[in-house]
């Protein structure tokens, strides 16, 4: 199905991206419900990819595919697996609002980066200056962890080591769809799929599991809006609200979400905003803003 955006409301393109604002504000916090469950980040990624990967076979062989096996082991393995654990590890050790700062402020920080040394893709002034009060954001964050490293937190840099991790492995990804122009349906079943295939043998058969000891409704909760919210849902609406807004409307989503997930991670996950998570979340967003602003045609 095509999606005319001269013919479609532009109300149903705001909806689209106000669903994507809810579907990763709620990613946050329910990554990191699941990461203070008994769940490990190996569990969570399973159900994930084993609910999603369910959904996406059937579509994956009606449409078809147009990459190769190498290029599906890759997306597969970079903006699948490798995206979801160093996230899910992340949401171990850090709280929520620190990955909506590391994890949505530094996705087009890398991805500028990426491309401006391999693409030769050099961002223009304006573009700079987001990028940098994004790095900036990030690296309070960053730098508060370090400093605040104690006993009772001893591991809260861990997770915003992962949250980088994460942020570049997304990046990448995204720079490999823009290089092999991989349409969006072909993105989304080869993660699936491949994820699938790949990973729910190795998580089955090595990796340390937590889910017997988990409850139904942990497992359900997981389950559900890994592997159909933020895997299905989040991907198909941002992809409808570019097609009908256009890329620099859609992207106002990344200014929203750091603030929106600080805010909903104090009553939900007991997690108060400090000092330095509300300058970070304030540097992400007016760098994300810039960023809209400087991608805008004259």
């Amino acid at each position: 199905m095509s999606i005319n955006s001269t013919n479609t409301p532009r109300w149903q393109g705001y909806l689209a991206a106000f669903t994507v604002v809810c579907c990763w504000t709620g990613f946050n916090i329910v990554s990191r419900l699941g990461g203070k469950s008994v769940l490990t980040p190996f569990d969570v990624a399973a159900l994930r990819f084993l609910v999603s990967g369910l959904f996406m076979v059937p579509i994956f062989f009606i449409f078809g595919n147009q990459l190769n096996k190498l290029q599906l082991f890759i997306i597969g393995t970079v903006g699948g697996f490798g995206y979801a654990l160093c996230a899910y590890s992340g949401f171990m050790f850090a709280p929520a609002a620190h990955a909506g700062i590391i994890i949505n402020g530094g996705i087009p920080l890398a991805t500028a980066g990426i491309a401006w040394i391999f693409l030769k893709d050099r961002p223009k002034p304006l573009s700079l200056l987001a990028l940098f009060l994004a790095a900036l954001g990030v690296a309070v964050i960053s730098f508060h962890s370090l400093q605040t490293h104690s006993a009772d937190t001893p591991h809260v840099i861990w997770g915003d080591i992962f949250f980088i991790l994460a942020a570049l492995a997304w990046s990448t990804f995204g720079i490999l769809v823009r290089i092999w122009n991989i349409r969006p349906v072909d993105a989304m079943s080869g993660i699936g799929v491949t994820s699938l295939l790949i990973y729910l043998p190795i998580y089955l058969l090595f990796l340390p599991k937590g889910i017997h000891e988990a409850s139904f409704s942990t497992i359900l909760l997981q389950g559900f809006y890994q592997g159909i919210i933020a895997a299905l849902v989040a991907g198909f609406c941002y992809t409808f609200a570019t097609l009908v807004l256009g890329s620099g409307a859609a992207s106002l989503t990344l200014a929203i979400v750091p603030g929106t997930s600080a805010i909903l991670a104090i009553p939900f996950l007991n997690e108060p905003i400090t000092l330095s998570t509300g300058i970070g979340v304030v540097l992400v967003s007016i760098g994300a803003l810039l960023g809209v602003r400087a991608k805008k045609p004259k």
